[in-house]
């Protein structure tokens, strides 16, 4: 859709849906983006335009969400920081996800301290970006999944592969012999995947989207794992798997039934 026919449907006020706006100066980017909304989340218009200058034709409009592409800038960049003020003042009542090309965590906190309810870079794959915004849209928060680097293995895999390191034992006429050591709590493969998802902070929806289970398997697995890890909730769950529930011993001391 070009800009003059998209400005001008929304001059003439004859649609009465909930909008959604997408702000991205690139034309190709932009339309990618109205296309795949559009199939995604139906019952919303889907509006597009290349700057915030385009916002006053949304007035009177049922505003829900404004995604704006910040690019390589950084958060701080005054040139966001009156996008931003704008539509916070322009806009109060509707949401503002941030589309960036940067997926540090100095600009995701920079961001979420601006008051932004989603923040996407664009190297997540399209169905957890979809995810998101429909999280967004139903009052929730997006951030992206803290960066593990090739050489900075994350907690959980450390531990994991700790749990199956060989053990020094030492025997009663003062030789020692190597043993495997006993894996502490018994997840299965994909318990290992969920525990990983939570320990990122995902809420079930996106863990159900990124392991391509339904909600109530991904559920399922959640309350296996609390009560393997004898937690109980899920945060519990993961501090006690990442061994900060540990005793003296690097045990997972397991909970004292309630009298």
């Amino acid at each position: 859709m070009d800009d003059f026919t998209n400005l001008a449907e929304l001059a003439n006020g004859t649609q009465k849906s909930p909008v959604i706006v997408i702000i991205e100066d690139h034309v190709l980017a932009r339309t990618c983006i109205l296309s795949i909304l559009k199939r995604e989340l139906a019952g919303f218009d889907i509006i597009e335009m290349p700057t915030t200058s385009s916002l006053n034709w949304l007035s009177g409009r049922d505003v829900r969400l404004i995604g704006l592409n910040i690019g390589d800038k950084q958060v701080s960049d005054p040139s966001i920081g009156e996008s931003l003020t704008l539509l916070a003042e322009s806009w109060p009542n509707a949401y503002v996800a941030l589309l960036s090309n940067r997926d540090d965590e100095a600009t995701t906190s920079a961001a979420m301290q601006r008051g932004v309810r989603g923040f996407f870079p664009a190297s997540i794959p399209v169905e957890v970006a979809i995810a998101g915004l429909r999280l967004v849209l139903a009052g929730g928060v997006y951030r992206p999944l803290p960066i593990i680097r090739q050489n900075e293995p994350s907690s959980l895999k450390a531990i994991a592969a700790c749990t199956d390191a060989p053990e020094l034992v030492h025997e009663g006429n003062g030789s020692a012999k190597i043993v495997p050591q006993r894996t502490m709590i018994d997840l299965t493969p994909r318990e290992q995947h969920v525990l990983a998802a939570l320990e990122q902070g995902l809420p079930n929806k996106l863990i159900a989207v990124r392991l391509n289970l339904s909600e109530n398997t991904v559920k399922m697995h959640i309350q296996r794992i609390m009560r393997k890890c004898s937690a109980h909730n899920r945060t519990e769950a993961v501090l006690r798997w990442s061994g900060r529930f540990s005793d003296h011993n690097g045990h997972i001391p397991s909970r004292t039934p309630s009298s």
